[in-house]
């Protein structure tokens, strides 16, 4: 295969991965949607996400948010995983690698493992948030103005130096410039080093995900798009900076009108 058809390989199978994976996300969204929630005190809505259905064991609850916490990852971060890996391509490509397309797909699997992961602790974790909320309505009714500081928080994250260096880290990724050795370890620790870096680069971003509501379309598209454009814009340091100007104002209103001052 030429080096112009691999590359319509890569592309086309990048973009059927993504519009797979954004069809099955918006279905079930709109599934789960469609079930309602628990409405709390304080005026909120408790996600479905973290009760089980009727007849559901456990197990089998953690199993189906899991798939569908992985195929929601791989919707939301596919556009901007795809550069890191045409560059991981471009890499490995100058040694002369024939098996570049299971590379790739090796390195692909490795980043995503490292959200499969963080989506395995995320569920307990908001199970037994869920609980506590349901058993305590002092805590339920607290729970507005604390998303208010989570995205305030998440806000000021996005001008922090830590913040900068792992977005620095997913925008020039690891092997640029330089080849990369043509085997299966290399692949799959460069994905799991995408992985990471990506993790800690949104985890403010994907932390305001999961307190507004894992199923909301609408915040998963804006969250979605916040990362994909401060990855791939030119100025993606600047991008990250207005961002956490919008969410730290967001915040502090939000903030503002769960205490009675808006």
């Amino acid at each position: 295969m030429t080096q112009r058809a691999s590359q319509r390989a890569f592309f086309g199978v990048s973009a059927l991965l993504f519009a797979a994976s954004a069809a099955v996300t918006i279905a079930w969204c709109a599934s789960m949607s469609a079930m309602g929630g628990m409405e709390m005190p304080g005026g909120w809505t408790m996600s479905m996400a973290w009760m089980r259905m009727p007849g559901q064991t456990w197990s089998g609850a953690a199993t189906s948010f899991l798939g569908m916490w992985v195929v929601m990852m791989v919707a939301m971060m596919l556009p901007s995983l795809v550069p890191m890996l045409r560059r991981y391509r471009d890499a490995v490509d100058r040694t002369g690698e024939t098996r570049l397309g299971w590379l790739t797909a090796l390195a692909g699997v490795g980043y995503f493992f490292v959200w499969t992961v963080i989506g395995m602790a995320a569920f307990p974790l908001g199970v037994a948030l869920a609980a506590v909320e349901m058993r305590q309505p002092v805590l339920a009714r607290a729970v507005p103005i604390a998303v208010g500081g989570v995205v305030l928080v998440a806000g000021a994250l996005q001008f922090s130096a830590w913040k900068a260096r792992h977005l620095a880290c997913c925008r020039e990724a690891p092997g640029l410039g330089r080849a990369l050795p043509a085997d299966a370890r290399t692949a799959w620790r460069h994905g799991l080093r995408l992985g990471l870096h990506c993790g800690r680069c949104c985890a403010g971003l994907m932390a305001i995900l999961l307190v507004i509501g894992v199923m909301d379309l609408r915040a998963m598209a804006v969250v979605a798009a916040a990362i994909t454009v401060e990855r791939l814009a030119p100025a993606g340091e600047r991008v990250a900076r207005a961002v956490g100007v919008v969410l730290v104002g967001a915040g502090l209103l939000l903030i503002a009108r769960t205490a009675g001052f808006g």
